[in-house]
């Protein structure tokens, strides 16, 4: 069957952008599909929403307030650009969530990237499904939604976790069901929030990784914490690397047991300033990336790269010449 684009009553989807010369960017059939329905008010319609509980209605954007309880922190731009980007063409793929205050007035539950996306591509009123919720349900329906969908760092994923535990009244097992993690796994990030907040901004902007994070965790003076963090950053160090510089004592007193007379990390027998110094001049030499590796004692590594079989061969021609 054929349908006439023009014909008003063919269906309508809201969940994609409609044309800008009808109210909101979407058509008078709307109200066929979903709950709600239009008012002229001057020269303009807008949008009457009484939306009962567990209902998907359409939403206007400039109605829905932020959700106080949002874990994220921080959003990255160029992704929200492209997520806009994508907006515009595909529409909104799925409704936002959200809980109603008043007659024309909701506060949004999860969905920020895509609120905030909606907002960059001009939409005025998007999908959003509403839920009854008191403040603490709200509160663990964002915490958990985000933890399980949204790529938090490990940090913002911690801090979710113990508002969990705090505000909603949850235990470990509790909380390792709702976030389907084991009890092991919730305690490993709770144990993050210990670190000083220099090493918890590196965590969090992906200068260390989370198993770098969980090595400074067994080192009880947070002096020695930021010392080998530091280090971590300065040199690139791996994570096996810092594992072996902690067993082997790292950050101990002598009194503390054998191996603890290791040298501080923040003290490597080689400056730093001098290994890059070191590791450009070879990288020009060799034409390859060189990376030089410091070790306990004066002991370290360098490492040359290749591309392939013809320019290993190259590399070695420059050690060796004929």
């Amino acid at each position: 069957m054929t349908v006439d684009k023009n014909d008003d009553k063919a269906p309508i989807n809201p969940l994609l952008p409609q044309p800008k010369r009808k109210m909101s960017g979407l058509g008078r059939g709307l109200s066929a599909l979903i709950e709600g329905s239009y008012e002229k008010k001057g020269d303009r319609e807008r949008i009457v929403v009484p939306h009962p509980a567990n209902s998907v209605g359409l939403i206007p954007v400039e109605q829905i307030e932020a959700n106080p309880y949002q874990p994220r922190t921080h959003f990255d731009q160029e992704a929200l650009a492209e997520l806009a980007d994508s907006i515009k063409i595909q529409g909104i793929i799925q409704p936002v969530t959200v809980r109603q205050l008043g007659p024309n007035t909701y506060q949004l539950i999860s969905g920020e990237r895509r609120l905030q996306a909606s907002k960059l591509a001009g939409l005025d009123a998007i999908p959003a499904y509403i839920r009854k919720a008191d403040d603490q349900q709200m509160l663990e329906m964002a915490l958990i939604e985000n933890i399980q969908r949204e790529n938090l760092n490990a940090i913002e994923i911690a801090l979710s976790y113990q508002r969990l535990l705090s505000e909603c009244a949850l235990r470990q097992e509790e909380l390792g069901e709702r976030v389907g993690k084991n009890r092991s796994t919730v305690t490993n990030y709770l144990r993050l929030l210990k670190l000083p907040p220099d090493v918890q901004v590196g965590l969090r902007d992906a200068e260390i990784t989370m198993g770098h994070a969980r090595a400074l965790v067994s080192i009880e003076d947070p002096k020695q914490q930021v010392a080998l963090y530091r280090r971590i950053v300065a040199e690139e160090l791996s994570v096996r690397r810092v594992e072996e510089l902690v067993r082997n004592g790292f950050g101990r007193t002598p009194a503390e047991g054998p191996g603890s007379a290791a040298r501080p990390a923040a003290e490597p027998v080689v400056p730093v300033a001098e290994l890059r110094r070191t590791e450009r001049h070879l990288t020009d030499r060799f034409g390859s990336r060189v990376q030089v590796r410091p070790g306990p004692k004066g002991s370290g590594e360098i490492k040359i790269a290749f591309d392939s079989v013809e320019d290993m061969q190259r590399i070695l021609h420059i050690l060796h010449p004929a």
